[in-house]
């Protein structure tokens, strides 16, 4: 059997590993999952990544599975069904941010004709390669997840701080923050 070095924090578990080596650090540009990644970044502010990858499903059973058109919509009926929803996080501020993120999702695509060409201009179309030696090398944020941050918040985008803005940067593979031994850098 092929032992594969892979970077330290996703040894949890079989969850955590299928998504290090399927999703974390891959380029993603479809406005779809974007979307679904910043809702869940937004929600994971404070919490563990791990829990949040534990209730992705109910996630996207809850939220219309991620359609930000849907979302735009939802009233306070739907806010009161969500937060009583146990299969996520209930947290009414966070789901009133995701109606907010949506209409904001929204206005910058009509703005730059999809989110992707938006968030994707602040690195040229391009991942950035940290090529970080350890984990210890890997920030939190970054003097560009400032810059986003701000113009994200100035856009009307809320739970959108630069340590949430950078996660969602490594998730969405604008940034490849996978360790040197990483068996995803060969």
């Amino acid at each position: 059997m092929e032992v594969r070095n892979r970077c330290a924090w996703c040894e949890k578990d079989d969850l955590y590993r299928n998504y290090h080596d399927n999703e974390w650090g891959k380029p993603v540009y479809e406005d779809d999952q974007l979307f679904e990644f910043l809702i869940l970044e937004t929600f994971q502010a404070g919490l563990s990544w791990h829990l949040i990858l534990k209730k992705r499903a109910h996630f996207r059973e809850a939220f219309a599975n991620f359609d930000y058109k849907i979302i735009a919509l939802y009233d306070e009926f739907d806010i009161e069904k969500l937060v009583q929803n146990e299969g996520i996080i209930r947290n009414r501020l966070k789901i009133k941010a995701t109606i907010t993120n949506a209409i904001a999702f929204m206005k910058v695509q009509e703005e730059f004709g999809s989110f992707s060409k938006y968030i994707w201009k602040f690195t040229d179309g391009n991942p950035i390669d940290n090529k970080p030696k350890t984990l210890q090398d890997v920030p939190a944020s970054t003097p560009l997840s400032d810059v986003i941050s701000k113009d994200l918040k100035k856009r009307g985008f809320k739970f959108v701080g630069t340590t949430v803005v950078y996660a969602h940067m490594q998730a969405t593979g604008m940034v490849n923050d996978h360790v040197e031994d990483c068996w995803t850098r060969d």
